[in-house]
């Protein structure tokens, strides 16, 4: 990380188009502002594995899918470093959200040729090598925050040392040039004090890829 940049820290599911929205915003941060994002994961699986049973099927079937890309993802940080998270992250999400092809064999082979990484690495979808690398990712993110919430988990450093970490923030479509700059600096400002938690309001449309 360049030392005059703040390090960003952000975990995602690659499966959340919500979380996919917020990091297609946070590159546009970094254009604006001092911030360089680091990538982890984190997993919608994990956090809803222990009320399975009290979730709608349709969505007990999106979080058996969500453990392919994360899986694959971690075991192309784990293999080849931290460096190609993000990459690999933008070659998922861009396939799976933008032009909405799902989590397919061909979708994560096409998306591991893109960024350069070897196609093996798709056999690691349906294996549990790394699943202990996967949950510690995951378990260091929603300590910050909280298991009331999902992905994605942002940290920063605080002005007293510590951590200013927040889950979100959910916008559509993602902002660009002064207005992501803008929520930036909001969104730090109102997650400093230390006893604001929550600004919401109905969500009246879907995520917006364009």
């Amino acid at each position: 990380m360049s030392d005059d940049r703040t390090p960003a820290d952000f975990w995602f599911d690659p499966l959340c188009p919500w979380a996919w929205m917020t990091s297609r915003w946070m590159l546009e941060v970094e254009k604006v502002r001092p911030v360089e994002v680091r990538w982890h994961v984190m997993s919608l699986a994990v956090l809803n594995e222990d009320r399975m049973d009290e979730l709608p099927e349709e969505y007990r079937e999106a979080m058996r899918n969500a453990w392919g890309p994360v899986r694959v993802v971690t075991a192309a940080q784990q293999k080849f470093g931290d460096e190609v998270v993000g990459p690999l992250y933008t070659s998922l999400g861009t396939r799976i959200h933008n032009e909405g092809r799902g989590t397919t064999l061909e979708v994560v082979l096409e998306a591991l040729e893109a960024v350069g990484l070897p196609a093996g690495l798709a056999d690691y979808a349906d294996s549990d090598a790394y699943d202990a690398e996967l949950r510690a990712s995951h378990d260091e993110g929603i300590s910050k925050v909280g298991r009331d919430v999902g992905t994605p988990v942002i940290a920063v450093p605080g002005a007293d040392g510590g951590q200013i970490a927040f889950f979100g923030p959910v916008v559509t479509p993602a902002p660009k040039g002064e207005e992501a700059a803008r929520l930036w600096d909001g969104t730090l400002m109102v997650a400093s004090i230390p006893g604001f938690y929550e600004i919401k309001r109905t969500r009246t449309k879907g995520p917006d890829f364009s």
